[in-house]
């Protein structure tokens, strides 16, 4: 089989199946309205609120599942964390709902019973529909026994790394083999997998067993052996992709991207894409806005102690690197002492002079931070990422300290994983900055929306305090 022909007929695929899933999901939403009114009759002659109620559930539900990545091809994917996916996505669209049909019209509700109902309804059904169509994708998608023969060129760690990975991903309906090493003289196979070091003898053997893929897993300067392979399947149908090693000089493990219709590898750049950037804006406004509701009179009492405490006024700002090295003014309830800030700004130490009683408090709690889910709702901040550092501290440490600018390729955050693996508070050292950096490139390197709730949830279940804040 035309393997090539298999891939750009899954592209239209998705594409088709993403508005048939779109169309399919606005009906089940709507189809589990009505079960709902007609288990739950209502005497009321209008209905125009639960009207509205669905037409905005819908709306919100196309807006957000994609960013949930739920229109994706769910061939290979988890079935599990589709469905939680889906879950999670359809319940914050409720919400969100339930929100505007608040603001828009806060006389008039519609009935909770038939809102409950309707949730679980809507809910089970689209769930069930995203394992539905799965299990039919993968049953017609289903490749023969074995997977498609795939034949590797490469060498080191690189060409290992990508044996394994189709090994690893069964799912993906692929296998390896056979392998050409132009670098290694004298190798075994692995696993049985036959292994050439002359490219004559490899390429008979692709041409004897009707292999239809050669991958060349090469270092992204070796252009020789590219040529070479491309030069002696010249006369082959024979499908050849370039699987380029780019650990060398890549600075996150990013994928293809398309950019005006030619594709490219990321080499250095942001290392999360747009629909995640989408992913993470949506919960850290809903998030955000949640927590200053829920925290409005802690976060008034907060204000008025410290006011009382001393002179000044009851927020700290200043201002801050934010995402693609834009400054923004960041907001902290004050904990110290008014004074001349004109000179460098020295982080606080232990017993620092300058910090109040009640500054002393909110630092060693953390609650001197809540104000920033303000930035977090005007778009300066997220909730998780890595945290902002004064301007003058970012020329300190940037050229000194490896990898440093590459925190600004997000938005900062309240919290994050160098917070959560106790490294926080004051850095007097290199070293203590350095591997506060190496934490927060690490969580680039390895972003996901579930990493993003672990990191929440252990904020929220360890709290904010700590024994390096002061």
């Amino acid at each position: 089989m035309d393997t090539s022909f298999e891939v750009r007929h899954t592209q239209v695929s998705s594409i088709a199946g993403g508005s048939i899933a779109r169309v399919s999901d606005v009906a089940l939403i709507s189809i589990g309205a009505l079960a709902a009114a007609l288990v739950l009759p209502d005497t009321r002659i209008d209905r125009s609120p639960e009207l509205t109620a669905v037409a905005c559930a819908a709306t919100f539900a196309l807006v957000l599942f994609p960013a949930f990545g739920i229109y994706r091809t769910p061939r290979g994917r988890s079935k599990r964390r589709a469905t939680v996916l889906t879950a999670l996505a359809w319940l914050l669209a409720q919400a969100c709902a339930a929100l505007v049909m608040r603001a828009l019209s806060p006389t008039s509700s519609t009935p909770s019973n038939w809102y409950l109902l309707w949730t679980v309804t809507s809910g089970v059904a689209l769930c069930v529909a995203r394992l539905v169509a799965s299990r039919t994708l993968d049953r017609i998608g289903r490749p023969p026994e074995g997977g498609y023969p795939v034949a590797i060129v490469g060498t080191g760690a690189h060409c290992d790394a990508v044996r394994d990975r189709i090994a690893g991903m069964p799912s993906a309906g692929f296998r390896a083999a056979a392998t050409f090493d132009p670098g290694v003289a004298c190798r075994e196979g692995h696993a049985g997998v036959p292994h050439f070091d002359a490219l004559d003898a490899f390429a008979h053997h692709v041409r004897t067993h009707a292999i239809p893929e050669v991958w060349l897993a090469l270092p992204i300067g070796d252009a020789r052996t590219v040529m070479a392979v491309i030069d002696a399947f010249r006369n082959d149908l024979v499908n050849i992709r370039l699987m380029p090693d780019v650990s060398t000089v890549s600075m996150f493990d990013t994928g293809m991207v398309d950019l005006v219709g030619a594709p490219a590898i990321n080499l250095v750049a942001s290392p999360l894409s747009s629909q995640a950037l989408l992913q993470k804006a949506v919960f850290d406004r809903f998030f955000s806005a949640a927590v200053l509701v829920g925290t409005a009179p802690l976060l008034l009492a907060i204000a008025v102690a410290v006011r009382l405490s001393s002179k000044g006024p009851a927020l700290f700002r200043q201002q801050r690197q934010g995402a693609n090295g834009n400054t923004f003014t960041i907001l902290k309830f004050r904990t110290m002492r008014l004074h001349d800030d004109s000179r460098e700004i020295r982080q606080a130490t232990r017993d620092d002079p300058r910090v109040t009683r009640i500054g002393a408090f909110l630092r060693r709690t953390s609650l001197d931070e809540l104000p920033q889910f303000i930035n977090v709702l005007r778009g300066e901040m997220s909730v998780v990422g890595p945290r902002p550092h004064a301007l003058q501290h970012d020329n300190l440490y940037q050229p000194i300290v490896d990898g440093y600018i590459h925190r600004y390729r997000v938005k900062p955050g309240i919290t994050g994983w160098a917070q959560v693996n106790g490294l926080r508070g004051e850095t007097d050292s290199i070293e203590k900055m350095q591997r506060r950096v190496e934490a927060d490139l690490h969580y680039l390197r390895n972003w996901s929306f579930s990493l993003d709730m672990r990191i929440v949830a252990a904020t929220v279940v360890r709290g904010w305090m700590h024994g390096n804040a002061y």
